[in-house]
């Protein structure tokens, strides 16, 4: 699970950022870890575009370098992207992906970092809202109550994770690649990048993410990004029914992802690791030209017997 320090750093970095159709809370927060490695992004005018927007979390371990590269830049190489440009936005964020870790990589300053990072990454953009994930930070929506994740955790003991891992020339131990990694895709982690037989995307761990789309719809009440500190502690339900509740309450979203960290918070550093780990969540509201406090009265309603969309994953 990682050092711990005898006391948690409890101080939080947090922001709030809103237009007409999004009002979004942000927050961070070190906890038990000896060091913060976790970085996120927050673009609501995505290239100058106030009908685009791009949330991002990283989640770093072995070192914060790696993590806040890919926070500072992520976003640019995608909008220069010529796919982007060109309107093919799935392809533009693999592309974006994989550009900024090859990028990483052949960078004399990063190339020999041990560190590695999570991203997820969610763009709003023509009606749609894309979602590009390497690693287990996660992406989990309240559709009319119901919790919809529109991510997959890649960790090595999944059945296709395993497989690029053995043909790869990796193992997988106790859950973890190589019995130590314990995440199958994430930018940096060069050393486990280094089969030259094999295509970026078919490295042991790699920098390819996984795609899903979603069409917005009114349905659609609020979005949580957040780091596995947060979901190896509360389930996508348990995380969307806290948030659902306090949106009730008219609460500001960065106060929400305060409480909510502080609930994952363990009490003590003898937690098998559950609640010790760096934490960092963002709470994306969708107002859709309304006041906030239109959202809040269809928080405090009972879910509704809407059937939950199924988002598709490629």
């Amino acid at each position: 699970m990682g050092q711990t320090l005898s006391e948690p750093v409890t101080t939080k970095i947090s922001a709030t950022y809103e237009n007409s159709r999004l009002r979004c809370g942000c927050s961070s927060m070190q906890g038990w870890r000896i060091t913060m490695e976790d970085a996120h992004t927050v673009e609501l005018r995505l290239g100058g575009d106030e009908n685009v927007n791009f949330f991002a979390v990283f989640d770093g371990h072995g070192g914060r370098r790696i993590s806040d590269y890919a926070s500072r830049n992520l976003h640019l190489r995608l909008i220069n992207n010529h796919k982007y440009q060109k309107g093919a936005i799935e392809d533009s964020l693999r592309q974006s992906f994989m550009q900024l870790d090859d990028e990483m990589h052949n960078s004399e300053d990063l190339m020999h970092d041990l560190a590695g990072t999570t991203a997820i990454a969610i763009l709003i953009k023509s009606g749609k809202m894309y979602c590009a994930n390497v690693g287990d930070s996660r992406a989990v929506i309240s559709y009319a109550g119901h919790a919809v994740p529109i991510s997959r955790d890649h960790k090595p003991n999944d059945a296709d994770e395993q497989r690029r891992i053995l043909a790869g020339g990796g193992w997988v131990e106790f859950n973890r690649v190589n019995g130590n990694l314990a995440l199958s895709r994430a930018f940096g982690d060069f050393n486990y990048k280094r089969n030259k037989s094999r295509r970026p995307e078919d490295q042991i761990v790699t920098a390819y993410p996984e795609l899903s789309v979603t069409a917005l719809a009114p349905e659609i009440e609020f979005l949580v990004i957040a780091c596995d500190g947060i979901w190896d502690v509360l389930t996508n339900s348990e995380v969307i029914d806290f948030c659902r509740r306090r949106i009730a309450k008219q609460m500001e979203p960065a106060q929400i992802c305060e409480e909510l960290m502080d609930q994952c918070l363990a009490p003590d550093r003898f937690m098998g690791g559950l609640g010790c780990d760096n934490m960092t969540v963002q709470l994306v509201c969708f107002l859709n030209d309304e006041p906030y406090t239109t959202l809040a009265s269809r928080c405090a309603a009972l879910p509704s017997k809407t059937t939950p969309l199924t988002p598709t994953f490629f």
